[in-house]
């Protein structure tokens, strides 16, 4: 469930161009009123506002934002008013190739996706920087964690919610083989069976494994590997299960002790906001007893904050 909330009246795309326009000109930016336009407007209608404003001013919205915001702010703007698959791709190519690598973000994206998000990606990818993600992924990671990832932008997952129990306790029982019954770690069976069955599977496989050897295939993916490789499992894993729980982690994570990671907090808060940010308010709530909103009041300020808790709303 998205916590984006929309005007009672379909908004006028032109009309809408014009305010923004307008807040843009004089001295210093109206930001309220940019904050209010577009964080109430949802992706289709963000385009539709960035079509206008090219057509009337001649310019870019987004080159505008850019030259009118600054900081973690315009960051975070920049981010939101693209299109899902345009968003996602750019944390990626940012991710992978920018200035600071970042691969336990570009992990996050594309472990925590569905197969039909992850198709739409790699096209937009393709379009935008005129490279294969897969050539991108190849370029920046090694080892297991490559191979996880190819193999995961790579494979056509069923998305439904049926699963065979057959498959499932054989899966479980192979994962068991692969880890914790031997000496060393199989990597191969972890990389077949979770980039290959759907998350309701995985899901299953989980809960059959810890039925059958009284342990939970969580404990079993630390204890047996490492790193981002382990990370991407991980992911999966918690994704499969419960995605809304795993984003609130994320969340908390970006924001306890000191100083805010705040990379984490805007990918996470624009990319879940017209997903299922009230599932992840309502599991921050259940795990850390205080509202997410309230948790990104205190730790971030100004047109940021503003900015931030329009998207994920008040309440829990």
């Amino acid at each position: 469930m998205a916590s984006l909330t929309l005007p009672p009246a379909p908004p006028n795309p032109r009309q809408d161009a014009i305010d923004l326009h307008k807040a843009f000109k004089g001295f210093g930016c109206d930001s309220t009123v940019v904050i209010n336009i577009l964080t109430h407007r949802d992706s289709v209608q963000r385009g539709l506002i960035q079509q206008e404003y090219r057509a009337m001013y001649h310019e870019e919205l987004s080159q505008r934002i850019s030259s009118e915001l600054s900081g973690h702010h315009k960051k975070a703007m920049l981010l939101w008013i693209l299109d899902p698959a345009g968003r996602d791709a750019t944390v990626l190519r940012e991710a992978l190739c920018g200035d600071t690598m970042d691969l336990r973000a570009a992990t996050e994206i594309i472990c925590s996706r569905t197969p039909s998000q992850l198709q739409i990606m790699k096209q937009t990818y393709f379009a935008r920087f005129g490279t294969y993600l897969e050539h991108d992924i190849g370029h920046h990671t090694s080892g297991d964690h490559q191979k996880i990832l190819l193999a995961y932008v790579g494979i056509p997952r069923y998305e439904g919610p049926e699963v065979d129990p057959t498959i499932v306790t054989h899966d479980a029982k192979d994962l068991y083989k692969a880890g914790e019954k031997r000496l060393g770690t199989d990597e191969k069976t972890f990389i077949r069976i979770f980039t290959e069955r759907s998350w309701a599977h995985v899901a299953s496989v989980s809960s059959a494994y810890h039925h059958m050897y009284d342990r939970k295939l969580e404990k079993a993916i630390k204890s047996e590997t490492s790193g981002n490789f382990e990370f991407a499992l991980l992911t999966i894993l918690r994704c499969a299960e419960n995605p809304a729980k795993y984003f609130a982690k994320l969340l908390r994570k970006a924001m306890k002790g000191l100083g805010t990671d705040d990379r984490t907090l805007i990918r996470v808060v624009v990319t879940r906001t017209e997903i299922d940010m009230q599932y992840i308010k309502a599991e921050y709530f259940k795990k850390y007893k205080k509202p997410l909103a309230e948790a990104i009041n205190s730790e971030t300020s100004g047109n940021y904050r503003t900015f931030l808790l329009s998207l994920v709303g008040h309440g829990h």
